[in-house]
């Protein structure tokens, strides 16, 4: 299998050098321009076109979004965007995502070159997801990052649900969705499609902190439905989706009849806070046969087993098909699992969730 071949476009010559060592370090990438800005990038890609491009989005000459919105228009490219941590970069990012950029690695204004070394296996990790990209969503080939950190499970943030089963008083019904790779176009597509009046939705999207904020209020803008960031505590109530803030873990809690929200700290769990898999287990507990799971487009397998602890609680279960994924990876291994009841294409999941009202 040939090398991912890869472009990094970044003004700052400190991040082109420490990326290009790390990736050209990985076992089946390949650098094979680093430049300073997108007009050199289209020269370079009139010789050789890239498999996968880390772009920065603020540049002199031509910004990261212009040139993104010229690659997916010529010939669309699997794009992981190099942004820094500020609410200008989060905001210049949610655009980028948009446009069609597939994932965000982050990098601080501050420390730079260590934090990029810290990050290697996040960066890694996103560029060999971004090679698997459905173009005709935004599949290419099998590739997989190797086990490189220790990966946690859902036990080290709260107990297994074993054989307990939620109380059932209650009508109050809960949509828990999980998402990755590809999840910020797919989420905007099914919550603008959703009505007013829908039920309460909590949503994991692996994000990085600071950009979860920016990726709810863009959807809040567009949506029928209020979206917001989730804080601790807030209520999981009929026509409000709440998304986890990157690096927290968001938990569902049940007060009586009425369903909350915990946002908490904790380790990675499959090398993700939030992780899908936390919040699919606390649903599991909490709402058991009155929730619907749903898995979408991403790389791994976060989410996969607590979609089948919802399953085995009672709780609806539906994962999106891989002909509309970007990635077909956390869905593929909760078929794989036995946690999805039923699989169908993006365009039909609004119409599973509206389900869930008349349940």
């Amino acid at each position: 299998m040939s090398d991912i071949k890869v472009l990094v476009v970044d003004d700052s010559a400190v991040v082109r050098q420490v990326l290009s060592a790390m990736l050209d370090a990985a076992a089946g990438i390949k650098v094979i321009y680093a430049v300073a800005d997108p007009l050199l990038a289209i020269e370079r890609m009139k010789l050789q076109w890239p498999d996968v491009i880390v772009l920065d989005v603020e540049m002199p000459r031509m910004d990261g979004i212009t040139f993104l919105k010229r690659i997916m228009l010529e010939r669309p490219t699997p794009v992981v965007i190099c942004s820094t941590l500020t609410e200008k970069g989060a905001l210049t990012t949610m655009a980028a995502l948009a446009a069609g950029a597939v994932s965000i690695i982050t990098k601080p204004k501050l420390g730079l070159k260590q934090f990029l070394h810290d990050s290697s296996d996040e960066l890694i990790g996103a560029v060999r997801a971004a090679a698997q990209a459905n173009l005709k969503r935004l599949a290419i080939g099998s590739r997989a990052p190797p086990p490189v950190t220790a990966k946690y499970t859902a036990d080290v943030i709260l107990a297994s649900p074993g054989e307990s089963r939620a109380m059932l008083q209650t009508t109050e019904r809960v949509v828990a969705i999980g998402t990755s790779t590809g999840g910020t176009q797919a989420l905007e597509e099914v919550l603008t499609a959703l009505p007013r009046v829908t039920p309460g939705i909590v949503i994991v999207q692996h994000m990085p902190e600071k950009f979860t904020a920016a990726f709810a209020a863009r959807l809040d803008g567009l949506c029928r439905i209020q979206v917001m960031e989730a804080r601790h505590n807030d209520r999981v109530i009929q026509g409000r989706a709440l998304i986890a803030p990157g690096g927290k873990h968001m938990l569902l809690r049940r007060d009586g009849a009425q369903y909350y929200v915990e946002v908490i700290d904790g380790p990675l769990v499959n090398r993700h806070r939030p992780s899908v898999d936390v919040l699919f287990r606390s649903v599991a507990k909490c709402a058991g046969a009155n929730a619907l799971g749903v898995i979408m487009t991403g790389m791994g397998d976060d989410g996969a087993a607590g979609l089948l602890e919802m399953r085995k609680a009672g709780a609806r279960t539906v994962a999106q098909d891989e002909e509309s994924c970007v990635v077909y990876g956390m869905p593929k291994e909760a078929v794989k699992r036995g946690g999805v009841e039923k699989i169908v294409p993006l365009k039909a999941i609004d119409k599973e969730i509206l389900l869930q009202l008349a349940r």
